[in-house]
């Protein structure tokens, strides 16, 4: 199956993606990717694994309002709607036809957190883990939504920024999520109350050498509205 997603990438320098709208014969460019500061990793030991997880993931609570639930195969994503908050600083692109960011420090951005559960037999996954990409249904690029990166207004939130924990990092990148157990991870992206959320999930398992097998890549598509 052939994998369709643009990657969104924060880079230091400014680059033009001519890029064609979603869902339209008209092209539109891409946003211009702005300077953006590296996520801050917390350097504390690692601690001990949540009950229900894996021992490599990230310990969180469920918080927020549940606007979604998509399945790909025997793995279950709830997405939850968190909370909203000001924008501590711009996001990572630029509108290229308007030169200004798509978000702007002081806009409202609103958090999102994906719960994801395995209902079947045991998984083995790479680094990316499984991925959940969120659009609005407007949303005028092929590129990505575009979000901030502040780790202090993650923590706020309670919503973490990564499925690992600090200290579990495998090598081979080989991450198993067993029967039954759960991790979580979110983003931001600015607010709009009311607009529906085209979600996609995607997992590709791995070897026990951490290599990718394409041929089992796992899809699934669902709907919600961030309110």
């Amino acid at each position: 199956m052939t994998i369709r997603r643009a990657g969104a990438v924060a880079v230091a320098t400014i680059a033009l993606l001519g890029l064609g709208a979603c869902g339209s014969d008209e092209s539109e460019s891409e946003p211009t990717a702005a300077a953006s500061e590296p996520t801050e990793e917390a350097t504390e030991d690692a601690p001990a694994a949540a009950e229900g997880s894996p021992v490599w993931a990230k310990p969180y609570e469920v918080v927020g309002d549940k606007i979604a639930t998509v399945e790909a195969g025997d793995v279950t994503v709830d997405v939850y709607q968190v909370g909203t908050a000001k924008a501590t600083k711009t996001g990572n692109f630029v509108d290229p036809e308007k030169n200004e960011p798509i978000i702007d420090e002081g806009d409202e951005i609103v958090f999102v957190n994906y719960v994801i559960t395995n209902n079947g037999d045991p998984i083995d996954l790479g680094s990316s883990l499984v991925d959940v990409e969120a659009r609005y249904v407007d949303w005028p690029y092929l590129q990505g939504m575009d979000g901030i990166t502040d780790q202090e207004l993650y923590d706020e939130q309670g919503v973490p920024t990564s499925g690992i924990k600090v200290g579990t990092i495998a090598e081979p990148p080989v991450y198993t999520l067993g029967s039954g157990e759960t991790f979580a991870y979110g983003e931001n992206f600015r607010y709009q109350k009311g607009t529906d959320l085209d979600l996609k999930v995607t997992y590709v398992p791995v070897d026990d050498q951490g290599e990718l097998i394409f041929d089992e890549r796992v899809e699934g598509e669902g709907q919600g509205t961030i309110s």
